[in-house]
Parts: C-alpha cells; sequence; structure tokens
C-alpha cells in the first residue's frame, strides 16, 4: 500500500480539526497529528521570556514558529516508518505556496517511499471569522481584536502550485462554508482513500 503524508490545511478557523478528526476515524493506518498540540510548549516559551503571549507577535516569528513545524514534521517522518498514512493538521501557511519547500519535501517524501496530498480547506473569511468568535480561544485573541489587520495577511485563494499533472491526490479540495458543502465533499475525499478504509 503507497505511503503517503497528508496535510490538512487553510488558514485559521477553516474547520481543519473537524474534517482531519472525522477522516482519522474514518481511515485505516492512519497516525493523526495536531500542531495545535505543540501550543502548551509554546505558552511555555512565551512566559520563560517574559513575553505576552500572541500568536501573531514578532516574537512568535522569529523564536517559535518555524520550531513548531519542523517539529510536527520530523514527528510525521518518524510515524511513516511504521503506518500507511499520517495526517498533519497545520496551516503550513507559508511553506504550501513555496515551491521550493514542497519540492524538497516531495524528494524528501520519495527517499521515505511516500507521497504528499494537501487537502486544502475552502472556508469563506467571514464564516471563519465567526468560528474564532464561537470557539472562544485565547490563540485567537489578537486576531479577532484586530481583524481587519489580521485578514489583510491571510492568503485564502487555493494553492494551485501544489497541483501535480501525474498524481490526482496531490491537491484535494474541501468546501466547507456550509455543513451541506462539507458533505458533499466528504464523500469526494473518501474516493481519494478508498484503498485505506
Amino acid at each position: 500500500m503507497e505511503k503517503r503524508l497528508i496535510f490538512v490545511t487553510s488558514p485559521p478557523a477553516c474547520g481543519k480539526t473537524k474534517l482531519s478528526k472525522k477522516l482519522a476515524t474514518e481511515l485505516k493506518h492512519i497516525v493523526y497529528l495536531d500542531k495545535d498540540t505543540l501550543i502548551p510548549l509554546s505558552k511555555q516559551i512565551f512566559a520563560v521570556a517574559g513575553e505576552e503571549y500572541n500568536r501573531s507577535s514578532d516574537f512568535f516569528e522569529k523564536e517559535i514558529r518555524d520550531y513548531e513545524y519542523d517539529v510536527i514534521l520530523d514527528l510525521a517522518f518518524e510515524a511513516l516508518r511504521y503506518a500507511d498514512l499520517v495526517m498533519v493538521n497545520a496551516p503550513f501557511t507559508r511553506e504550501i505556496r513555496d515551491d521550493e519547500y514542497i519540492k524538497n519535501l516531495r524528494a524528501k517524501l520519495s527517499e521515505a517511499g511516500a507521497k504528499l496530498t494537501v487537502i486544502w480547506v475552502v472556508t469563506d473569511p467571514e464564516v471563519c471569522h465567526q468560528r474564532m468568535i464561537d470557539r472562544n480561544s485565547d490563540r485567537d485573541t489578537w486576531k479577532l481584536e484586530h481583524w481587519d489587520e489580521y485578514l489583510a495577511t491571510v492568503n485564502f485563494t487555493i494553492p494551485e502550485n501544489l497541483r501535480d499533472p501525474d498524481d490526482e491526490s496531490s491537491l484535494i479540495l474541501y468546501h466547507n462554508s456550509t455543513d451541506e458543502m462539507a458533505a458533499e465533499d466528504f464523500k469526494k475525499l473518501m474516493d481519494h482513500f478508498k484503498d485505506y478504509n
């Protein structure tokens, strides 16, 4: 069975976690990793450094962000040694639009006998805004208090650079602005992974 690293990605509050957990329940031979699991460690770094907890700050960008991604990917590659599917739930905001990063990642995956699948969660920004309000998480405090400023930094466009013409599962779109859209696209999504359930 072909090994795959699955990124479930999109801007925050698009519905990555709900989709990821549902997929992880349906599929077999899968390891599920959520980058948010690392948040308690990140909070401790803020505290020890005497910095305000703000995941949109310069301090976070310089001292924490990239390390979180490095760690979650190290865990993913370790898991791929033992599982057919490894799914990572994380925004990968910059990484997925960096062609060199994706090229290098695909090369490393090829060495491990695996391929990359990116599931892009397509959600209207105002739906994301309401979901942030509803989930009432301290990771969103700055975003909600500076919504227009935050929104100007977020790219909701589909990352077509990820599409590999030789691999129909390289980029999969999952529309999640309404429950009806989500239900319809989940069925299509499962078709891509029919060999794993």
